[in-house]
């Protein structure tokens, strides 16, 4: 299994990125992707999930209407579109899948970080201000 994440770099504050979670080695249908984040001296935190019940999406408060997740299921990859960049989002980007049965056990928000079976390598991203 493997998750590989690409898309990351340098931006100025107000500017754009768009990441991609590239996945193989196992039935793309049969897992959900979030994306999460995590800065120097922090804790990793929830950024953005995509379920594959219903496609339904979910964002965290400090990203809700400048983030944006998609779902290209022909090529096993989900995108994650970061428009309005802001210095506070500088940070390494994670994308991790969990199994849809575990998945379905939370309707309306996000699983939890160790619910995740399978993780990237991650990708940074750094807004200057």
């Amino acid at each position: 299994v493997q998750l590989a994440e690409s898309g990351g770099g340098w931006v100025q504050a107000g500017g754009s990125l768009r990441l991609a979670c590239a996945t193989s080695g196992f039935t793309f249908d049969d897992y959900a992707i979030g994306w999460f984040r995590q800065a120097p001296g922090k804790e990793r935190e929830e950024v953005s999930y995509i379920s594959s019940y219903d496609s339904s999406t979910y964002y965290a408060d400090s990203v809700r209407g400048r983030f944006s997740i998609s779902s290209d299921n022909a090529e096993n990859t989900v995108y994650l579109q970061m428009n309005s960049l802001k210095p506070e989002d500088t940070a390494i980007y994670y994308c991790g899948a969990i199994s849809t049965p575990v998945a379905g056990q939370y309707i309306r928000v996000m699983p939890p970080t160790h619910k995740y079976e399978y993780w990237g390598q991650g990708t940074q991203v750094t807004v200057s201000s």
